[in-house]
């Protein structure tokens, strides 16, 4: 093989494999959610749409398995094109569904879930209690699952809110007052046992804990501001007196040696 023949064929590698690089792998399955709530109170209603692209990129055919926590829930499932238009549709009742699909020319794959939050079995402050709004699963023949994606929401009711927002309002005062130097232990006492009161349910005591733990946390830090006031003060008191002093006793050494002259 002649040198000139050997440079073309190294050429040609080269560029196939430039090729192949600037190609790159195909884009995997993803999905995502329009309108998933962080939190959501107790009783309400929740819509939420989760959007799969690229449904097929790995197996031409698959199970599409939905669950949650939600009650009274109905699912639908949409396909779309590419071009965007819908190409069939198909609704679930229950927590739980399953959906067959199988290779088309669907690029995506909607999911809407609309349910109504439960009654919370165990209230925590922290961790905060959480339910799932959702988890998508791709099932494939023979029964092994892999999880696309999950989503989860804190779930309240307007007492266990109030209380949450009074401990953390609390916790935040109390650490300012650290910060500023000032005492907090009667503050953190009251704080600790606000959380003990809202794990145990008792939000309307754990409210007034936090508040009380509120109070005393920037009545502490108050306090130790017009401590160090009154320092500053006798600082810059003390310091007067001692440049009034000293020049009163200067304007005396003046005068006396004014008078021996």
């Amino acid at each position: 093989m002649n040198s000139n023949h050997s440079s073309k064929l190294l050429a040609l590698l080269l560029a196939c494999t430039l090729v192949v690089s600037a190609v790159g792998p195909a884009a995997a399955m993803s999905a995502s959610a329009s309108g998933a709530p962080g939190e959501a109170e107790v009783g309400s209603d929740v819509s939420t749409t989760f959007t799969i692209t690229k449904p097929f990129s790995d197996y031409d055919s698959w199970t599409l398995n939905g669950t949650t926590e939600l009650t009274g829930v109905t699912w639908t499932v949409e396909l779309y094109d590419q071009g965007g238009a819908k190409i069939d549709q198909k609704s679930y009742d229950g927590q739980s569904f399953d959906h067959d699909l199988e290779k088309s020319d669907a690029y995506e794959v909607k999911v809407q879930i609309e349910g109504t939050v439960p009654e919370v079995e165990n209230f925590t402050y922290d961790p905060a209690q959480s339910l799932s709004l959702a988890e998508l699963n791709q099932v494939r023949e023979g029964g092994s699952s892999e999880a696309i994606d999950s989503w989860d929401f804190r779930p309240y009711t307007e007492e266990s809110d109030d209380a949450r927002s009074a401990i953390e309002n609390a916790e935040e005062s109390i650490e300012d007052a650290e910060d500023s130097g000032a005492g907090v232990s009667e503050a953190q006492s009251n704080y600790e046992d606000a959380i003990s009161a809202f794990d145990g349910e008792n939000f309307g005591l754990a409210t007034d804990l936090a508040t009380k733990a509120q109070d005393k946390a920037e009545s502490s830090q108050q306090s130790n501001q017009q401590t160090q006031m009154l320092l500053y003060g006798g600082a810059g008191l003390l310091a007067l007196v001692v440049v009034v002093g000293g020049f009163l006793w200067y304007r005396n050494q003046q005068d006396d040696y004014d008078k021996l002259r």
